[in-house]
């Protein structure tokens, strides 16, 4: 979806760009946490392999400190920063500190380790994740006081459900529950892990409702969840979608990289309609 997409760049504390010696030397020192911040986004969109970054990103997952509101940096953006980075490392040594980070009174670092988690595919996660949304849409699916965020970031850890891909009934059902959730945002997280795990067209059908929804947020998420499962028989509604041609495109992309079920069975006659698509589209 489009809340899982990664976080605009941050400003580095120098102006310069920097390399990776620099990024490891700056989220090695704790006094300026600005400059950890950028490091842990840097080592993260790099892709780092030093052997050192998933160190050095642990222990900044660790890190709880208070909002900076002269530097403009969120409550935690160290650990949130450190915990989208080690999703994008692939390394399975970061998985228990991430797991831990699942019960963290933080629900914007739940929310970041629950994304990474889902983009290493951690079994491990499953039963914590299922436990926290047990409850479902009336408890965990319900707003915070005086706020907009939700008990738990349902979003997240629906869509982590999703690309873990573990289907058993009980996670299944948990799931399912957030089908008539109010918030359309979170009815397309649900669809989109059910038919991840299913390969249900009903639950693709649903995320094609979506694609007419009169809010474009709606549209864009809707997009973004279809490309996600790899449900080709969206390509032609995703063509039509009234959203922006950048949008379509990496939702087409997502339908050629993540081909789903049975519909990954006829890869050659149905790829080169949807590069046709996304030819059309440029």
């Amino acid at each position: 979806m489009i809340a899982a997409a990664e976080p605009i760049e941050p400003a580095p504390s120098a102006g310069a760009p920097i390399d990776e010696a620099e990024a490891l030397r700056r989220l090695r020192q704790n006094e300026d946490q600005s400059a950890q911040y950028y490091a842990a986004w840097w080592l993260g969109r790099m892709r780092s392999r030093n052997p050192e970054a998933i160190t050095l990103l642990c222990q900044a997952l660790g890190q709880r400190q208070p909002r900076q509101a002269e530097a403009g940096v969120e409550h935690n953006a160290v650990a949130r920063n450190a915990a989208r980075a080690l999703g994008k490392l692939g390394q399975a040594e970061a998985i228990p500190h991430l797991l831990q980070a699942l019960d963290d009174p933080d629900d914007g670092l739940r929310e970041a380790a629950a994304r990474s988690l889902g983009e290493l595919r951690a079994m491990e996660a499953v039963p914590v994740l299922c436990t926290r949304l047990a409850s479902g849409p009336d408890v965990a699916g319900a707003p915070q006081t005086a706020s907009s965020r939700l008990q738990e970031p349902c979003e997240a850890m629906l869509e982590a459900l999703g690309e873990i891909g573990l289907a058993e009934p009980r996670l299944l059902a948990v799931i399912e529950s957030f089908v008539a959730h109010e918030r359309p945002l979170i009815r397309s997280a649900a669809c989109r892990a059910l038919l991840q795990l299913t390969d249900d067209s009903h639950w693709g059908q649903q995320l094609l409702a979506l694609l007419e929804h009169p809010q474009l947020q709606v549209r864009r998420a809707a997009l973004m969840d279809l490309g996600a499962a790899g449900w080709r028989p969206a390509l032609e509604p995703i063509r039509r979608t009234l959203a922006e041609n950048s949008l379509k495109l990496m939702a087409l992309r997502g339908l050629v990289e993540n081909p789903a079920g049975p519909h990954a069975t006829r890869l050659d006659e149905e790829t080169t309609a949807l590069l046709a698509v996304m030819d059309e589209l440029l």
